[in-house]
């Protein structure tokens, strides 16, 4: 099972913990505002039934990876690696949602940051796809800031939230294009605040340990 290829993924800000049944309240908390579930593919659940049916989703699915997203500690929203594919060495990011008081204060980027760099230097990936409803633009938006490439829209690629027709953009980002990205983030991670000019973390020391 694929679950067992990542335990749980540190920053300074964000903690992502393979998602347990020890998560399902703190998640139905944070998951009770309506404008994280604008984009999602599921429709907001309203009752503590329909969200252990989504836990129980979320747990079941053989091929992803499924976290809670801990932002200073605290429970604040999702995210997984889904379509993973060891033997092309590829995996997708998606899924994420975060409780909007999380939003701006780089936890999204500090979480693609940890998926990002596990998926390259621990799983081995040379690709990361990334794909979004076609009229969300802050997903967008985001996506190209990494940046990922933009691929291109696949129309009416999805049946989402009980009947709407979705168009999928679709972006990626290759192992050697990571070097590139890794730094971007960092620099935006740095203007949040979430990493101190100069920083260099103990991965950072590894790699150019290797170097020498």
């Amino acid at each position: 099972m694929v679950r067992s290829l990542v335990e749980a993924l540190a920053g300074k800000l964000v903690r992502l913990e393979p998602l347990a049944r020890e998560h399902e309240d703190a998640l139905w908390e944070a998951s009770r505002d309506v404008r994280t579930w604008r984009w999602l593919s599921f429709v907001q659940p309203r009752t503590r039934d329909e969200w252990r049916a989504w836990m129980d989703d979320a747990l079941s699915q053989r091929d992803q990876i499924p976290f809670a997203t801990l932002v200073g500690g605290v429970v604040r929203g999702s995210t997984r690696f889904l379509n993973v594919r060891p033997h092309d060495r590829s995996v997708e990011i998606g899924w994420t949602w975060l409780h909007p008081d999380a939003w701006g204060t780089g936890a999204n980027i500090e979480a693609k940051y940890l998926q990002l760099e596990h998926a390259f230097e621990s799983m081995g990936c040379v690709r990361v796809e990334f794909k979004t409803d076609a009229l969300n633009e802050r997903s967008r938006a985001a996506l190209a800031a990494l940046p990922a490439a933009f691929e291109g829209v696949h129309r009416k690629h999805m049946i989402v939230r009980g009947g709407e027709r979705r168009d999928s953009a679709w972006y990626s980002v290759l192992d050697d294009e990571w070097p590139q990205v890794r730094e971007s983030l960092r620099r935006r991670l740095r203007e949040h605040g979430v990493l101190e000019a100069g920083h260099r973390d103990e991965r950072e020391r590894e790699r150019d340990d290797d170097r020498r």
